[in-house]
């Protein structure tokens, strides 16, 4: 007779998914086989169905223009795009996004970027660039058959694909590039499909978001974002999270504690409990923001302009380990790929639930 002590289970890693995100707070660029470096530590993460990189201050010679990297399953769907940006865009420049053959990477759609800026719209002067490019984005990635955004920030951008991360990496030459903040993630997929378009980051703005974990609530955040303009597309639940943080942050000027707690709010016992000022602050958040609450297990490292923000969910059912040693800040899965870059940090720590890590250039860095 078989028993449960010798019987062999199927498992499942609910812990999979690798993240890890490095920022030089003195804004110094470094090269990004670091972090390429950082992620394929925890090769075992993730199973070759995604990876993906987003890198800040690596275009300081069009750092005024919005860099959006697009592609494109067909020629066709990138004619149709090329005409768009025309007639809505100030196209400053446009190239294939370099790339290197790779014996791992292969079924790769068209890769291209352009620089561009928006004009402001007469007709409508509540509109301001960062919207319009937002439009755009949404625009595109409905309306054009076969075409996607992966990212439209400036002096910024992502590169992912379906690979291994160090395999993407290398396939992207992000070696060659040089910037104060990078990210990374190495996907695992559970409940959704492993395709270019899916795979981690996901970006609007210069907001660039990697995650572990899954967003049981994205039925509901998905309607919500919807009434803000945001259209996710991309059949991955992770792309609410990057417009939620553009809406909260950008469009209703949060303070970035304030946002975070609209996403993974303490639970109603605890609230209970809090001071009488601090009770009031959270129902109101609870009320206003019910649209933006998180459910599920999730930590995530999140770039933008000049920060980097580690962030987790109220329980913190997905590990994260932050670091600092010297001016740079570490966010990781695992310890082990922070010692692989930084083998002496200063100090180590495992934050909270629901609490954000803040990196941010120190005053008076230009970004």
């Amino acid at each position: 007779m078989t028993t449960a002590t010798n019987r062999v289970l199927p498992f499942k890693d609910m812990g999979g998914c690798s993240i890890s995100g490095i920022m030089d707070q003195s804004g110094r660029p470094f090269s990004g086989d670091v972090v390429i470096r950082s992620i394929a530590n925890m090769h075992e993460r993730s199973n070759g169905l995604g990876g993906g990189f987003a890198a800040y201050g690596i275009f300081p010679d069009r750092a005024d223009q919005y860099c959006m990297q697009l592609m494109f399953d067909t020629p066709q769907a990138q004619v149709e795009t090329e005409a768009l940006l025309e007639q809505r865009c100030i196209v400053h420049h446009a190239e294939p996004i370099p790339t290197r053959p790779h014996p791992n990477i292969s079924g790769e759609p068209i890769l291209h970027r352009y620089f561009v800026n928006i004009e402001p719209d007469a007709n409508r002067p509540y509109m301001d660039e960062d919207d319009l490019v937002v439009e755009l984005h949404m625009q595109i990635n409905i309306e054009v058959m076969d075409a996607f955004v992966f990212s439209a920030g400036k002096d910024m951008g992502c590169f992912k694909g379906v690979g291994y991360p160090e395999d993407i990496g290398e396939y992207f030459r992000l070696d060659q590039y040089e910037g104060y903040t990078w990210i990374a993630h190495g996907r695992f997929p559970t409940n959704t499909t492993g395709w270019w378009g899916g795979a981690h980051p996901f970006s609007v703005l210069d907001w660039a978001i990697v995650h572990n974990g899954e967003i049981s609530s994205y039925g509901i955040n998905k309607r919500y974002l919807r009434d803000f303009g945001y259209e996710c597309t991309l059949q991955t639940d992770t792309e609410v999270i990057a417009y939620m943080f553009d809406v909260l942050m950008r469009k209703h000027a949060l303070p970035l504690e304030l946002a975070c707690r609209a996403m993974a709010p303490p639970f109603w016992d605890e609230i209970e409990r809090m001071p009488e000022e601090e009770q009031v602050q959270a129902k109101a958040v609870r009320a206003v923001y019910g649209g933006a609450l998180l459910n599920g297990p999730f930590a995530v490292v999140v770039g933008s302009t000049g920060r980097m923000i580690g962030f987790s969910d109220r329980t913190k059912l997905r590990p994260q380990v932050c670091a600092l040693g010297g001016e740079r800040l570490y966010i990781s899965s695992e310890e082990a790929a922070i010692r692989t870059v930084c083998p002496d940090p200063d100090v180590v720590w495992h934050p909270d639930g629901g609490e954000p890590v803040v990196g941010q250039l120190h005053a008076g860095v230009p970004h």
